[in-house]
């Protein structure tokens, strides 16, 4: 980190981090390093598409204050790429007409501009010197002033499809935590005495660890010693480690857990005249692995060629790239490379476009720039070391007949002369007129927006861009959600998103839509609709809403733009209809659920309490309320509950009748029911636990029951004067006051009197239960429940008596708790922080802060405008080749995942679609079988058999099912003559709505031979006046 900082505090003038802005970042960066973030002051130089993406990353990051300096003037080549900048713009200062929108960003962060030559006394000013817009020699001479001063320097530059970054943080910088991943934390079944003691994780758990890793111990009973101690790791296997001489110390006895220590980490860079000469390279592509030198001589030619001409080469004109071939060649023989290093090919393309100014290639290199101001600013996460290249030259023809000619890409004073000076005028135009379905307008999807606007995207007479997001805005969102501002909040996304818009570029054509996707939305999505689009592009945060969307584009045969972010890690998946697998055709693993039992008795993590705290929140407040809302609101309640299956229709009515009849009436009436609950889960439960299994209690082949992952559990005794102990019962008392509409009192004294009032012997003293069995794996837990007393039916009427009549509870209100982690005024977190907390004291687990706490319990993402920012850029690059209408092959399209925190970035060719075959036929999930309705069951069957030699064995329609191989010969004979669309609505019982102009039907067949093979779905295509 660089040492010359003020000491102004996070974030600014004294005040603290607003955590409901900056929430979902806080979860990647962590406080310590906002608070050194907010401590700096950052130089932009440049103002032009580059410059204003890098700005507008860091501002949402929260450092102190950013100032962008900018000598140059508007012209026509910057619109293709400065959201900021608009055709009112031209002539005019690029710094003074983007300030406002810049400053709009965060309240928090300082935002200047500087029109003139920034003086060498000014530079010692910043903590970290950006830019993105000089010739070398002026970088050089910079270079050598932030040496001088500390202070870190950061040079990026694009042209066209390539881009540059070089990072200087100096000499003996320090990266605090060189990856971001969470501490590893294992449990342990023992550790060796010996010179080189051994420690095994228990039940073969893997340790993730690697050699030299440094690890602390705590909870060890018996070798005690090693407790509070950190020791270097060598790895020995998988599950086992060692830690060096352990000989001193007493017997291991069981229990323990070894916990990883982040250890800082020296980095060095050499300064800018040395790296030029003797560069080190972060690979962007591997597959590209004989790029990054050649690029690296690419940019400095350009350079020169610059201050020889006084401009860039002419677009693709062929004498100006001769001669940047020929400063290049000379570059190459000064500099001692190898002549064959250098494809001549490649080198006159980068001339060719290199006037280009293109905003999916700034937001790559922007986003990641930006995210290496704030390793400089912070020392979290690895910096660039310290040459970073990129090219997507894949959206080029390689067919050089169809590259653009130097009068089909001269500058019009267009808006997009940037964007024509690569791909030309024509190209121009497929984009205006292209339509596309953006789904979601949040983080990328607001990204997406931009990019729509700057390429020009749905600006043609054909052209238009839908946009849809149910969601409204919330203050977080505006910490990466960039077209957004605080006057929004409480605003639809999709309609404030598509204002936004309109504003960075009058020209586009969107309409904003606040729909789900989904079925029932499929009369507004529907044929009509999909089949007049272009593409579709998601922008989602569920994997339901992701799927739905790629069987909606596999139907339609649509490309399919897919990406995501988690903190510093993105991922770019572009689908091709008929060439590539689609996004559903591969998953991720399911992620690994906490056994019940581990939750209910045995919890050895903090996860585990926060997890069962979660659970207690919607148990308590929200899914049995939901119930008895329902007894009390709708009549058909108690018809539809009891057909519910198993013991459902028992269990739902036992918890409306606790509800209904243990109401509470008054505040104190919840004050006391949440002392007494207290009493119930920490005390009560601990104590009828250890009665079952006392801490000395052995399993039947004599080993310890307590040991391992079985943490023994203490009860805990109320104390009014405990903070945690008087957190708990404010925050349950309040969201049972709010449960049965009861007002509300949040004053601590005033719960605490209410305390000391309540008698003791309305306190109930435990009483072990005798013959109480505690399952302790899930297998017992699974017997224990199906247990039944009473036939279901008897206890379901039974239940019905006892339940007090709607008329009888005429008057009471039930207010269902949904779960909101981000308002801190609702109780909702205190109590998930409380519950957790006291489970965790019970067992001895180490707490949780209300930070870590809203993550795990609230299911956070993690997220930084950077990624967002980067992975929206390498979304459009894909959409380029989309409109260059490249079909033949996959060659040119990439798949994506970057980790700005590592850094790493890696890109493969999508995977092909998997081939399958029925006789000679080759088909994929692109292809189909077509039938034009209406027909008959018996003529659907026959039309297979005679046209495709296949017999049908089944046939369905979504969960219904038509027509089977065993029907009985009275249905069939009911269905067989019947058209398709008639046996269809007479099973399902549901008319075929009228915007529906097909059906699918899947199909079960065998062959000639009798062998069931595999077929296409089939497309009922439905008379037009059905």
């Amino acid at each position: 980190m660089n040492n010359n900082d003020n000491d102004s505090a996070a974030n600014h003038d004294g005040q603290t981090i607003d955590e409901s802005l900056y929430s979902r970042q806080l979860y990647v960066l962590g406080h310590e390093a906002m608070q050194r973030m907010a401590k700096s002051s950052v130089l932009i130089i440049g103002a032009g598409g580059l410059g204003v993406e890098i700005a507008k990353n860091v501002i949402l990051g929260g450092v102190k204050s950013v100032t962008l300096q900018d000598t140059k003037v508007t012209d026509s080549y910057d619109l293709s790429s400065q959201f900021y900048l608009g055709e009112q713009s031209l002539g005019l200062n690029r710094a003074e007409q983007s300030l406002t929108q810049l400053a709009e960003l965060n309240p928090y962060v300082k935002v200047d501009i500087l029109t003139q030559p920034i003086s060498v006394e000014a530079l010692a000013d910043y903590s970290v010197i950006v830019i993105t817009d000089l010739p070398l020699v002026e970088q050089l001479g910079i270079s050598e002033i932030a040496r001088t001063n500390n202070t870190a320097l950061i040079i990026a530059t694009t042209r066209g499809l390539f881009g540059q970054i070089f990072c200087d943080f100096g000499e003996n910088f320090t990266v605090v935590d060189t990856n971001g991943e969470n501490p590893i934390s294992v449990l342990i079944s023992g550790i060796t005495r010996e010179k080189a003691g051994v420690v095994a994780c228990i039940e073969d758990h893997r340790h993730g660890l690697e050699d030299g890793d440094v690890v602390r111990f705590s909870e060890v009973k018996g070798m005690t010693e090693i407790n509070g101690k950190e020791f270097k790791v060598k790895v020995t296997g998988p599950c086992q480690f060692s830690i060096g001489d352990t000989t001193a110390f007493s017997d291991y006895l069981t229990g323990g857990t070894v916990t990883q220590v982040k250890q800082p980490k020296t980095v060095n860079f050499k300064p800018l005249k040395e790296s030029i000469m003797a560069p080190q390279f972060v690979d962007s592509d591997f597959a590209k692995f004989d790029r990054p030198l050649q690029e690296h001589m690419f940019f400095q030619a350009l350079d020169r060629y610059r201050t020889k001409f006084g401009r860039l080469p002419r677009s693709w004109n062929k004498e100006d790239a001769a001669a940047f071939y020929e400063l290049l060649q000379g570059l190459v023989s000064e500099r001692q490379v190898e002549e064959n290093v250098i494809d001549e090919k490649l080198a006159k393309l980068f001339a060719q476009q290199a006037r280009g100014n293109l905003a999916p290639v700034n937001s790559v290199i922007g986003g990641c720039a930006a995210q290496e101001v704030m390793k400089a600013c912070s020392g979290k996460f690895s910096p660039i070391q310290q040459w970073f290249y990129f090219d997507a030259t894949e959206c080029l023809p390689t067919d050089e007949a169809f590259l653009p000619t130097e009068e089909d890409a001269a500058p019009t004073n267009s808006r997009y002369d940037g964007q024509v000076a690569v791909f030309g005028q024509k190209f121009q135009e497929t984009l205006a007129n292209l339509r596309y379905f953006l789904v979601g307008a949040g983080a990328i999807g607001c990204e997406h927006l931009k990019h729509f606007a700057m390429l020009g995207v749905a600006t043609g007479n054909n052209g238009q861009l839908f946009v849809t997001d149910m969601d409204t805005i919330e203050k977080s969102n505006l910490n990466r959600q960039f077209l957004f501002r605080p006057k929004d909040v409480g605003s639809l996304k999709s309609a404030a998103a598509a204002a936004a818009t309109i504003k960075m570029n009058p020209q586009i054509k969107i309409t904003p839509h606040e729909n789900r996707v989904c079925p029932d939305t499929e009369k507004v999505y529907d044929d009509t609709f999909f089949d007049s689009l272009s593409g579709v592009a998601n922008a989602l945060d569920n994997v339901e809403a992701r799927t739905y969307m790629d069987r909606r584009c596999v139907y339609y045969r649509l490309p399919l733009l897919e990406s995501g972010t988690l903190g510093t890690k993105g991922n770019v998946q572009v689908v091709i209809p008929n060439l590539s697998e689609s996004y559903s055709s591969s998953h991720d693993p399911p992620e690994k659920s906490i056994p019940m039992c581990t939750l209910k008795n045995f919890p050895n993590a903090i996860e585990h309490t926060l997890q069962w705290a979660r659970d207690d929140f919607e148990g308590l407040f929200k899914q049995s309320a939901e119930q008895a809302y329902l007894y009390l609101n709708d009549p058909q309640f108690l018809d539809r509950t009891c057909k519910l299956s198993g013991n459902q229709p028992v269990e739902t009515l036992e918890a409306v009748k606790k509800v209904l009849t243990e109401r509470t009436t008054s505040f104190p009436e919840c004050v006391k029911w949440a002392r007494l609950y207290f009493d119930q889960q920490y005390n009560h439960q601990i104590k009828q636990l250890l009665f079952n299994f006392p801490p000395d209690y052995k399993t039947s082949t004599g080993a310890p029951f307590w040991s391992g992952p079985k943490k023994c559990p203490h009860p805990i005794e109320f104390d009014v004067n405990n903070p945690l102990h008087l957190d708990y019962v404010v925050a349950a008392a309040n969201l049972r006051a709010f449960l049965y509409n009861v007002p509300q009192v949040g004053d601590r004294n005033q719960v605490a009197s209410i305390l000391a009032s309540i008698p003791p012997e309305e306190i109930p003293v435990f009483t072990p239960k005798q013959n109480l069995k505690i399952a302790v794996n899930d297998a017992e837990l699974n017997n224990n429940s199906t247990g039944n007393h009473l036939d279901a039916n008897e206890q379901f009427t039974q239940l019905q008596t006892e339940l007090p009549s709607v008329a009888e509870l005429a008057g009471v209100k039930i207010c269902p708790i949904e779960f909101e982690k981000d308002d801190d005024t609702n109780f909702h977190i205190d109590f998930i922080v409380a519950a957790s907390n006291l489970r965790a004291e019970n067992y001895e687990i180490p707490p949780a802060d209300r930070h870590k706490s809203k993550l795990i319990a609230g299911r956070i993402i993690p997220a930084i405008a950077t990624t967002t920012a980067l992975v929206s850029g390498l979304v459009f690059v894909e959409l380029y080749k989309l409109a260059q209408g490249f079909k033949s092959s996959l060659e040119p399209y990439k798949n994506g995942f970057i980790n700005l925190a590592l850094p790493f970035f890696g890109f493969s060719t999508p995977i092909e679609v998997p081939k399958m075959r029925y006789y000679d036929h080759e088909f994929t999930i692109w292809d189909r079988f077509e039938v034009k309705g209406e027909l008959t069951l018996k003529e659907f069957i026959d039309y297979f058999k005679e046209k495709h030699r296949l017999s049908i064995t089944m046939i369905s329609q979504g969960n219904t099912l038509l027509y089977s191989f065993f029907l009985s010969k009275e249905k069939l004979a009911e269905r067989v003559n019947l058209k398709m669309t008639e046996v269809l609505k007479r099973i399902s019982k549901r008319p075929i709505e009228p915007h529906v102009k097909s059906l699918v039907f899947e199909l079960c067949c065998n062959d000639e031979m009798d062998e069931d093979v595999e077929v296409p779905y089939v497309r009922y295509v439905l008379p037009s006046n059905n």
